[in-house]
């Protein structure tokens, strides 16, 4: 099980990455009763069958990680949103992508913390591979500013994200979208 929300968001980005996606987007949306998620990506996608399978924890298709006997993404996440009073959904269609909903019901005790935003971001435009990230952040309820991040967008602007050189730049730059 993860610490934080931003350990299952992390993780979802690097399933779609993984699932061959190259386009994956990223909606945060803050309320002041919770953080709702949604992650959409064009990767393989799943039939219905592989995705009641997603959800079991005692299954895993061996082929992503050959040697694990379980796959704990998806059902941890599952728990985490049911046992908090939150709510989960996701919708997959064979070669077309994966839909995920979260609602994390932030004033409920047992829901995690929310985590740092800023290295989660920072940790999904760093991923190698060649594949867009669109982050959408807003909040309705006021108080900040909405803001997107698109990593087409930044690289053009600073280059190759994993050099020494451009990687405190985008911390920061990122950093400063979320005190906005």
């Amino acid at each position: 099980m993860h610490f934080a929300i931003c350990d299952y968001i992390l993780d979802m980005v690097q399933n779609s990455l993984e699932a061959g996606a190259d386009l994956v987007e990223l909606n945060l949306t803050e309320r002041y009763n919770g953080l709702t998620l949604i992650l959409k990506d064009n990767g393989c996608g799943m039939t219905e069958v592989e995705l009641e399978r997603a959800k079991d924890p005692f299954y895993t298709d061996g082929v992503k990680h050959a040697s694990r006997k379980v796959g704990l993404g998806i059902p941890f996440l599952i728990q985490m949103a049911e046992t908090s009073e939150g709510m989960f959904d996701i919708k997959s269609e064979k070669g077309v992508g994966t839909e995920v909903t979260v609602f994390f019901n932030t004033s409920n005790i047992d829901t995690p913390p929310v985590g740092d935003l800023v290295s989660l971001f920072f940790q999904a435009m760093t991923f190698d591979g060649s594949y867009e990230l669109i982050v959408n952040r807003q909040f309705p309820s006021g108080g900040k500013e909405n803001y997107d991040l698109v990593r087409s967008q930044l690289k053009e602007i600073l280059g190759d994200l994993n050099r020494a050189e451009t990687m405190g730049l985008l911390r920061d730059f990122i950093a400063s979208q979320e005190e906005n």
